[in-house]
């Protein structure tokens, strides 16, 4: 028989590098790690899992279904902390993943004057600060968006009438009342901080408020008297800019204490014009530049400012006979606080540079027939070393200007200690002012008017031990009193009377100078030995300047005045 065929052969599929084989025409099995791990997972473990997952799925959903019972919680305790104020909250939510809780829509109102709302929180969420958490402490970190806060005049004033004190009326208590942790990082987000006086059209404003307060219940340093960083900034009415950098100690008591220096740039003048108004006084242009240092805490009060610049500002002192009574009460309520002020032990008030540039400042008298404006144009002032205390010695200052606008105006004087009442020398020239520019002053005081010539004015004052000793020296050249052309509507009383005074100028006149001069002396007791020094520079612009700046005319010569 014949031997069968051979089998050829093949050659067998090479293994794989895991070991393993597969046979022809099978395709490579899918590894699935997942499906591997949960065969892996016991039927136990499974369960433990699933029921994780589904307790967690159940708290997400429930903290869905407290927000209704939360956001009326939080709007009770928030009213029942505060006082005078009333709390409404359209809206809270907690979150099982963050352990947060964000109201939504907070608003306060002022009970006695609800329109508008004091404060306006679109959002703020308060939640575990989680950085505090790795070293063992459970504090709250607390975010405010877009906060508003809105004060106008009348809610203003409701405010400074209450007898209960700010830091009584439950602010902190009501804050503390959103969430059971004590708050140990605060943040401001493009907040807005509004003062509406009664012209609304130009408000005191400072937007895109950003700040950020941490440490706040002084976890960290404890040994240090502000332990919490501060930082703030902010636009201010547009154009200017303000910064706060410092750190505070928020459980201080009775009150909060800080410490931080500040700086404001270009902060335009024109929005206080409404505040100014209140205290007769009319601003127009200007801005501010400043900067220094605060500390305000129980047992100090500091505030040092280290430069202060007032630019191009138009600045006049209104007088008028209704609001007469009305200035002399609020300069005696200024002094008061003077005095206060140099006598509180903890209290320190420090300039160490203020500087008013190109600026023109005057005095108008509405109660004078007919009234008058007495100027400076040009002025710039510079006062150093200033403080309520005068601790670091004397203080200086030195004025320059154009006096009406035409003569020029020079001024230095120094401020020392008040040990036994007002210490200081005072030293002014005014030289070659057109007293044409100063008509309406001279038939306010004396009843005529100049057609040409020439004023000039030499101060010199020294006040020691309530002791008064100087001299005022009025120096008037080429007066011309009466002019036939610029008096032709006058009547004929009021052209014999201005011809009058005329005559006698001539008279006093020093022939080789054509000068009309009279000097008036003082010496004596300044007065009140109690009397604050700027008491005593006032009194001596009111009165002492306007007595010598006629006396040729109303003092020495005895010139009736003459009525039309």
């Amino acid at each position: 028989m014949a031997d069968p065929p051979a089998r050829s052969k093949q050659a067998s599929p090479p293994p794989k590098k895991d070991g393993s084989s597969r046979g022809p025409g099978r395709t490579p099995a899918k590894r699935r790690p997942l499906a591997r791990f949960g065969r892996s997972l016991s039927v136990a473990t499974r369960r433990i899992l699933l029921g994780v997952a589904i307790l967690l799925l159940l708290l997400f959903v429930a903290s869905f279904l407290v927000d209704e019972p939360l956001r009326r919680s939080i709007e009770k305790q928030m009213n029942r902390k505060l006082t005078g104020y009333s709390v409404t909250l359209p809206g809270a939510h907690f979150s099982i993943f963050d352990l947060s809780v964000t109201l939504k829509g907070l608003t306060v109102r002022q009970q006695a004057h609800p329109e508008p709302p004091v404060l306006s929180i679109p959002r703020m969420k308060t939640s575990v600060e989680w950085k505090e958490v790795l070293t063992l402490n459970l504090v709250a970190d607390v975010l405010f968006e877009r906060p508003s806060i809105r004060i106008d005049l009348q809610q203003l004033r409701q405010e400074a009438r209450d007898e209960t004190p700010v830091k009584d009326r439950g602010w902190q208590a009501a804050l503390q009342a959103t969430y059971p942790l004590k708050i140990n990082l605060l943040r401001v987000a493009d907040g807005d901080l509004t003062y509406v006086d009664p012209d609304s059209d130009r408000p005191l404003r400072v937007s895109h408020l950003h700040l950020r307060a941490s440490n706040i219940r002084n976890i960290h340093s404890r040994d240090r008297v502000y332990p919490s960083p501060v930082h703030a900034e902010g636009a201010i009415f547009e154009t200017g800019h303000g910064v706060l950098d410092g750190h505070a100690d928020f459980l201080a008591e009775p009150f909060p204490g800080i410490h931080t220096l500040f700086r404001l740039e270009k902060v335009p003048l024109d929005y206080f014009r409404p505040v100014f108004s209140r205290a007769n006084l009319t601003i127009r242009g200007g801005s501010l530049d400043t900067s220094g240092r605060i500390e305000y805490a129980p047992k100090v009060k500091f505030a040092q400012v280290d430069d202060l610049a007032i630019r191009t500002v138009r600045l006049d002192y209104i007088h008028t006979a209704a609001t007469a009574k009305a200035e002399e009460a609020r300069k005696d309520k200024v002094a008061r606080a003077a005095k206060r002020a140099t006598k509180e032990p903890g209290l320190t008030l420090r300039l160490k540079r203020f500087r008013l540039v190109d600026s023109n400042v005057g005095l108008v008298n509405r109660a004078k027939n007919p009234p008058y404006r007495v100027y400076l144009a040009d002025t710039n002032l510079e006062i150093t070393n200033l403080s309520n205390k005068f601790q670091d010695g004397p203080a200086q200052a030195k004025l320059r200007g154009r006096f009406q606008g035409s003569g020029t105006a020079t001024a230095r004087a120094t401020f020392r200690p008040e040990k036994n009442g007002p210490d200081f020398d005072l030293h002014t020239a005014i030289q070659g002012t057109d007293m044409t520019k100063m008509n309406d002053l001279l038939r306010a005081y004396g009843k005529f008017d100049v057609v040409k010539g020439t004023f000039s004015l030499f101060t010199e004052l020294h006040i020691k031990n309530g002791q008064i000793n100087g001299y005022i020296k009025p120096l008037f050249k080429d007066m011309d009193v009466y002019d036939r052309r610029q008096d032709k509507d006058k009547s004929i009383f009021r052209k014999l009377y201005e011809g009058l005074v005329g005559g006698i100028a001539k008279l006093l006149e020093n022939p080789p100078r054509d000068e009309v001069a009279t000097v008036a002396t003082l010496s004596g007791p300044v007065g009140d030995p109690e009397s604050n020094t700027w008491e005593v520079v006032v009194r001596l612009i009111q009165n002492a300047f306007f007595r010598a700046i006629l006396p040729g005319f109303d003092r020495e010569l005895g010139v009736k005045k003459k009525k039309d």
